[in-house]
């Protein structure tokens, strides 16, 4: 299928072949989609640039999400690069997300003031930044997309303060589609399940989630990255041309349980 066909949109947070952001890049490629990726510093550039090629990416840039819209590598000036060496865009997605590892572990309790705002500022409020970038070069419509997990809503061990970003980052999606759906640019995120990337590794705990959420889920299983990536092909398609303001859950129906079977709880 080509379902990208004529489309080029831009992919934050490809890190390597594990992460969700390259499953959807896949994906996307797949589908004859025109991809620019983005890699944060030089240390990561090593590992996306070999990752471009696989896609046929013409265009990568540097990006600093963190840093203020004056500096070199801000989120303004990317989109201003775009703007000069590509003209409009179709689709972005936003992988983006980072707390102090050492403050997710323990009580949410402990967060400290200078971690709050990090983890907001590049988790959450970065999103708001790309979107009224990207939205710019957005003439004839277009479509946003980020990532969430359950512990926006639900407690997660070892989850913390991230889920309190993550939360942020889901109203976030509402209010953006609000103010952008006059202009047919629709805002979206995916709630993907636990799975075996290299980010989710760092939580710690993740093995204990990872079985537990297998077992429990109604389909016995975590999402692969390819079932993320077919979710993001819809909402970033125009099969979902009606569809904004959602957060669409890959976790294998792990958000609807409430008490597990006990059956499956004895066999953890």
């Amino acid at each position: 299928m080509n379902l990208m066909e004529g489309k080029t949109g831009l992919i934050m947070g490809v890190a390597n072949e594990r992460s969700i952001a390259w499953g959807i890049a896949n994906q996307l490629f797949l589908n004859k989609a025109n991809i620019i990726l983005t890699y944060q510093n030089e240390s990561l550039k090593k590992r996306v640039e070999p990752l471009s090629h696989k896609i046929k990416s013409k265009n990568l840039y540097r990006c600093d999400v963190s840093v203020d819209k004056i500096e070199e590598y801000s989120i303004e000036n990317l989109f201003k690069n775009i703007k000069q060496d590509v003209g409009k865009i179709d689709f972005v997605v936003h992988a983006l997300a980072f707390s102090d590892k050492e403050e997710l572990k323990g009580r949410y309790l402990e967060t400290s003031r200078t971690n709050f705002l990090n983890t907001l500022d590049i988790s959450a409020y970065s999103f708001t930044r790309v979107s009224r970038s990207a939205s710019q070069l957005m003439q004839n419509g277009g479509s946003l997309l980020t990532l969430t997990y359950l512990g926006s809503n639900r407690t997660t061990p070892n989850y913390n303060v991230m889920g309190i970003a993550k939360a942020a980052l889901e109203t976030s999606v509402k209010y953006l589609s609000a103010d952008l759906g006059k202009r047919n640019i629709r805002v979206n995120a995916i709630s993907a399940g636990p799975m075996k990337t290299l980010a989710g590794a760092a939580i710690s705990g993740a093995r204990h989630v990872y079985r537990y959420s297998e077992k429990i889920a109604p389909l016995n299983e975590n999402p692969n990255l390819e079932q993320v990536g077919n979710a993001a092909l819809y909402l970033l398609s125009d099969i979902s041309s009606g569809v904004t303001g959602l957060t669409h859950y890959v976790d294998g129906g792990l958000r609807v349980v409430g008490i597990p079977d006990q059956n499956k709880v004895d066999t953890l």
